[in-house]
């Protein structure tokens, strides 16, 4: 096969963009020094995290002088991410130091007065200028959606860019229109990750590595979609070991994944599955995120997990959606008596094909030492570690609350809030105690406290789940997720409860989440992810609808 060589600094997960490449028909070569960038024909450099690490890390490897002779040659070059972002002048992420200044252009931070940033889901990548009904640039097309996560982006400003021969494809945030792809010449920036866009991804990835820089668009193409970001539905999956050993799909009600009647009562984990099988079934439905957590099996020495590990990889081969891991991110010791740290647990993950981990228990430990700090952070905390090395955007916090009622607020020294659905003793006012180990255990700490806490320290999007509402069919806690996101800037994906199409519809509209996650109504096969996605889209909610050919 022909082959790209690809430059990587420890950007993340890797294996993704690899994989991705493998699909299209071309083969992966290592850069390693400066002089295999001049040896290259084809250049990608990929890019998850900050720009100032990403600019530093290549300064001092002595890539960047090589990496902008190569692009002046007139060779292929794509930049992926924060690899767009080094072709900018420079960014506001770290003003001291430069890009490359290929564009003359300075990265801006969203704000975030009115949006959750980072900037986390699917968006448009639509094409600018007079040619834009007639043609588009590396495949790109108005009627697709590809996957962004970012906290900064290149504003667009009409006619800037073009007036200097560059392509220039866009996409909006709130009221903010930013850069999403630009080409000229030899050059392809992509602000999104195609190699976790699906199809779309994988069309203009080909595009690019293929050559095919410009393409013509039929009148339904050119017509597009509604621009601007859909909502995010994900499908989750409950994995762990079985009685006999093998890792299954599992879901239990309120955390309990053990049958209680049927052919298999009498204690035995309750199996919906194979992961694999599921997790490629969830993307060819359309899931725009797939998450898997790893809900006992190894959770202890997470560095034995290999069955884990390898779902991972045989799944990240076939499917290009963002694939978050949980369970087990932590600081642990390996069987021989080794510290290994929790950032060394989470690389282990995105080599594996992971594009997020997600932390539970830790993160309240971590929290707890925070406050009692006085709200000084560490540095040594898993969330600290991790986000500093790969981005805020790599770190899941998954949180198990529980509803604790009250009479009145002065009952407890926590954050309370009246209720619309009192208990059976007629109390009104409740607080959201956080749990840690699965449910079992809780801790005298409210979400709030909770969820400040994580963001403070680096966490890029909480996973928030209800333990009253796991298992129940009876839809989200919609006063749960409105309360957590009143408190946070980053993202919130709403957890716990789902039964029926409508119940996301209903989370979509009557709060400001940023997604919405299934499982048990996914795993028994009452409802797809593509029905809920088309009930969505009837009720005149913006989605992602699933491509299946390149």
């Amino acid at each position: 096969m022909p082959t790209v060589h690809l430059l990587d600094y420890v950007a993340g997960n890797i294996r993704s963009l690899v994989n991705a490449i493998n699909q299209v028909g071309y083969e992966v070569e290592w850069v390693k020094t400066p002089e295999d960038v001049k040896n290259a024909d084809k250049l990608i450099l990929p890019g998850v995290g900050h720009f100032g690490h990403c600019l530093s890390q290549l300064e001092k490897g002595g890539f960047l002088g090589p990496i902008k002779q190569h692009i002046d040659s007139g060779k292929p070059f794509m930049g992926i991410c924060v690899g767009l972002q080094a072709l900018f002048q420079g960014s506001d992420e770290d003003t001291a130091v430069p890009g490359l200044g290929v564009i003359p252009i300075h990265i801006k931070q969203f704000d975030d007065k009115t949006k959750s940033v980072p900037h986390i889901g699917w968006n448009s990548a639509k094409n600018q200028g007079e040619s834009s009904k007639e043609q588009s640039f590396f495949g790109l097309r108005p009627d697709s959606k590809y996957y962004y996560v970012h906290s900064y982006a290149a504003p667009y400003t009409p006619g800037v860019l073009e007036k200097d021969g560059w392509s220039v494809a866009t996409a909006t945030y709130g009221e903010e229109e930013f850069i999403g792809a630009v080409s000229r010449g030899n050059i392809f920036g992509t602000q999104f990750h195609p190699e976790k866009s699906g199809v779309a991804g994988l069309r203009a990835l080909r595009a690019f590595l293929n050559g095919d820089q410009v393409t013509s668009l039929s009148k339904e193409l050119a017509a597009g979609k509604e621009d601007g970001l859909t909502r995010r539905v994900i499908a989750c999956l409950d994995v762990r070991a079985n009685d006999n050993g093998d890792l299954v799909v599992t879901k239990g009600d309120q955390y309990d994944v053990r049958e209680k009647s049927g052919v298999d009562a009498g204690g035995q984990v309750r199996n919906l599955g194979k992961p694999v099988d599921m997790v490629k079934k969830y993307y060819e439905q359309g899931a725009d995120e797939v998450t898997i957590l790893n809900i006992t099996s190894f959770r202890n020495c997470p560095l034995v997990d290999t069955p884990m590990l390898e779902i991972l990889r045989r799944a990240s081969e076939t499917v290009f959606v963002p694939l978050t891991i949980g369970g087990g991110i932590k600081d642990t010791v390996d069987t021989d008596g080794t510290h290994v740290p929790a950032l060394d647990v989470a690389t282990m993950y995105f080599k594996s094909g992971a594009d997020k981990v997600s932390i539970g228990s830790d993160a309240v430990f971590a929290a707890e030492e925070y406050y009692a700090a006085g709200k000084k952070l560490s540095g040594l905390t898993a969330i600290e570690s991790i986000s500093n090395a790969y981005g805020k955007q790599a770190v899941v916090v998954s949180i198990d609350p529980k509803r604790v009622y009250v009479d009145k607020p002065e009952d407890t020294h926590h954050h309370t809030l009246k209720t619309a659905h009192p208990n059976a003793a007629g109390q009104s006012y409740c607080w959201y105690q956080c749990t840690v180990k699965g449910g079992r255990e809780t801790r005298d700490m409210d979400v709030r406290e909770l969820v400040q806490a994580v963001e403070a320290m680096g966490a890029g999007e909480i996973l928030l789940n209800c333990i009253d509402k796991d298992g129940s069919n009876s839809g989200f806690d919609l006063e749960l997720i409105n309360d957590v996101k009143a408190s946070i800037k980053i993202p919130v994906i709403a957890s716990s409860g789902a039964g029926l199409p409508a119940h996301f519809a209903e989370v979509f509209s009557k709060t400001t989440t940023d997604a919405a996650l299934g499982a048990g109504m996914f795993h028994r096969g009452e409802y797809t992810v593509s029905q809920v996605k088309d009930h969505l889209q009837e009720g005149g909610f913006l989605v992602r609808q699933f491509e299946a050919t390149i």
